[in-house]
Formats: structure tokens, C-alpha cells, sequence
């Protein structure tokens, strides 16, 4: 038997995050692209998360966004200046320096995991010539339980939320903090619920 799900949170009903969801408006653009896996996950959700939370953002499901007309004329709008949320060597690194640019900045973030995320960039030609962006990551995900394959690795939410809090620090956000606690909010709330649920199976398991 289906659990019956929420098509504003894509969790099961049972666990619904949406009364945690406060959204708002940003200048920076997000462009969040999931992996047809993270799409079918309904333990997580947090690239659903960030997206129903940000006004100014889209979410498309896909692997190779090549020939994606939408993502492509976002790309080729020349009053966009687009870059992919990825660290490279090359990358601006947003704890250190600032974006300059007179134009609307677009950020792409991968939702997937990193094997998959790397799938979807070597098959996106159109994702290749993009800057990337990165910043400095001395924090551990609060992702409780899910395994991160690398420490400071974060979440898709926990991610989105060091880029906002970087784009206000070099002034080209004015969001308020209240904005930003209720961002992460859904995130934490998932987690507690999802540790409140493994801690009753544990208990119902050994009884």
C-alpha cells in the first residue's frame, strides 16, 4: 500500500514539512537540478525544500540538460551572468571574493550525490562553460542521518544557505536573519522527526 505524499514538499503526508516553510523573495536566482534518484527519495527532500522556500527559483528533474530549452535560455539571456555551485580548482571562491557583475546572477546547484552530480556535469555540455562557484566549509552537515562521503560535506539546503548568508556579507543580498532561521527550518524539523522515528523503531525492535 502507497503512502499518500504532498506534492508541496514531496514528503509522505505523515511527514509533511510544509507548515515549516516560510518563503521569500531574493535577488540571486537559484536553478536547483535534481537527479531523477533524488526526485524518487522521500527521505530527504532538501533540494525541495530550498526551492519551495526561495520565490526566485526553479527546480527541473533531469541527468543531461544539454538540450534543456529552459535552462538554456536562462543561460543565453545576456542580462544573466550564470554560474554552477561546484568545487573546482578554478572556482570563485565566494568566502573570499566577491562576485562582480553588473547583471542578474544565476546560481545552478546540483541535487544529487556526488558520483551522480559529476554524472549529470559530464553530460550537460551547456554546464561546462559556466564559472564555478565554491566557498570555505568549516562546518559539518547537520544532516544526522545520512552519511556524508567527505566531513564539511553539506546538504543541498545547508549549501544554499552558506551562499546566501556570503552574497549578504558582500552586499549583494539584503535578506534578514529571520529569513535565513526560517530557511533552514523545514531542514532541522525533518531531521528531528526522522531521529525521533529511528529512535521508536529502535525501542519497538528490542523490546
Amino acid at each position: 500500500m502507497s503512502r499518500e505524499i504532498c506534492y508541496d514538499c514531496y514528503r509522505p503526508q505523515t511527514s509533511c514539512m510544509c507548515e515549516h516553510i516560510t518563503p521569500f523573495d531574493t535577488k540571486t536566482q537559484f536553478i536547483i537540478l535534481m537527479h531523477p534518484k533524488e526526485y524518487r527519495k522521500t527521505k530527504n527532500g532538501t533540494g525541495h525544500f530550498t526551492n519551495k522556500s526561495l520565490k526566485n527559483s526553479k527546480i527541473f528533474i533531469g541527468i543531461d540538460f544539454s538540450h534543456h530549452h529552459e535552462i538554456n535560455k536562462i543561460i543565453n539571456n545576456k542580462n544573466n551572468e550564470c554560474f554552477l555551485l561546484y568545487p573546482d580548482e578554478n572556482s570563485i571562491n565566494l568566502s573570499k571574493t566577491k562576485v562582480e557583475t553588473n547583471k542578474n546572477i544565476v546560481i545552478f546547484i546540483l541535487d544529487s550525490t556526488w558520483p551522480c552530480s559529476r554524472k549529470m556535469l559530464r553530460l550537460s555540455k551547456n554546464l561546462q562553460s559556466l564559472k564555478k562557484l565554491s566557498f570555505d566549509s568549516n562546518i559539518s552537515s547537520n544532516f544526522l542521518i545520512k552519511k556524508q562521503p567527505m566531513q564539511n560535506c553539506l546538504s543541498t539546503i545547508e549549501s544554499t544557505l552558506q551562499i546566501l548568508k556570503l552574497l549578504k556579507e558582500h552586499n549583494q543580498e539584503n535578506i534578514c536573519e529571520k529569513n535565513l532561521e526560517q530557511f533552514i527550518k523545514p531542514f532541522f524539523k525533518m531531521v528531528e522527526y526522522q531521529l525521533e522515528c529511528a529512535k521508536e523503531f529502535k525501542t519497538v525492535r528490542y523490546k
